[in-house]
């Protein structure tokens, strides 16, 4: 089966050909200023595929409510909320769609192909310039009540702010710009710490507490086998390696040692929410 794969963003649109279960002609185009303008990009990009193309898989950030057909909430790119968005689509298109959240998306890549595809229960935790992730529960996506399951960057942490303030090399690097009078990037905040940087270390150190703890809250409370991380951060093997001592340290203070998950980055990294489009299509429709 031959899938055109979309990811929308802020800024621009992924998009691939996902045929023989790989993911190919991988290109992007700005994100268009109007819903329209969307579909149009989009059908371009369908109709230029050599192969039948059998349908659309659309990873897509907000609240997707799959049973009522759209997508609640709000996000950077406001025109794909509160609309009939899957019947304007497969209209449009004459094709089947389906429609994931995008951090969504990358946890369904991760277990079902990736770090957790040998796991029950896992938990994914996306890192970029704020934080979200996936909660899977005997291997099914657990969206919640009110669709915000994963919505780990609303979390607080002691200091009363929130953990994709708190948390992210973004914002972190942000606030140590203003101490240092000189705009930093998350980069620059860990080249200056490579370079032994006393003010860079101490608050990556900072980072990484205000993760470790939101970490324990998510053990504790939904005790996952494995805890993947995503986002540009997690291929930096530190993440991984801090946020496992920490996390270890807490729960051996609090008493429960042995319920200590493994900490994994994921596998697929930038490629992860249009394969898991891809993969959730097929989960769906066959």
């Amino acid at each position: 089966m031959a899938l055109a794969v979309f990811d929308i963003g802020g800024s621009a649109v992924k998009h691939g050909l996902w045929h023989e279960q790989t993911l190919m002609q991988l290109n992007q185009f700005p994100t268009p200023a109007t819903f329209e303008e969307l579909q149009v990009a989009m059908k371009q990009v369908i109709n230029s595929y050599p192969e039948p193309i059998k349908g659309v898989a659309i990873s897509a950030p907000g609240a997707v409510n799959v049973a009522q057909r759209r997508i609640d909430g709000i996000s950077a790119v406001p025109y794909i909320h509160h609309r009939p968005i899957y019947d304007d689509f497969e209209v449009f298109f004459q094709l089947p769609v389906t429609i994931e959240n995008d951090a969504n998306c990358a946890g369904i890549c991760e277990i079902e192909i990736g770090a957790g595809k040998q796991a029950q229960q896992a938990v994914f935790v996306v890192i970029g310039t704020g934080i979200g992730g996936a909660i899977f529960i005997n291997r099914k996506i657990y969206k919640g009540a009110h669709l915000f399951g994963g919505e780990f960057g609303l979390m607080q942490n002691r200091n009363g702010k929130s953990l994709s303030y708190n948390g992210t090399a973004v914002n972190t690097a942000s606030r140590l710009s203003e101490t240092l009078g000189k705009s930093l990037t998350g980069k620059d905040l860990f080249d200056l710490k490579e370079a032994g940087d006393q003010l860079a270390t101490d608050a990556l150190n900072t980072m990484y507490d205000n993760l470790a703890e939101a970490l324990y809250n998510i053990q504790v409370s939904i005790d996952p086998e494995v805890i993947i991380l995503g986002g540009g951060i997690s291929a930096r093997p530190e993440l991984s390696n801090e946020l496992h001592q920490r996390l270890q340290t807490l729960l051996a203070d609090f008493g429960v040692p042995e319920i200590m998950p493994e900490i994994r980055p994921c596998e697929f990294q930038n490629n992860a929410n249009l394969i898991g489009a891809a993969l959730n299509f097929q989960n769906i429709v066959n």
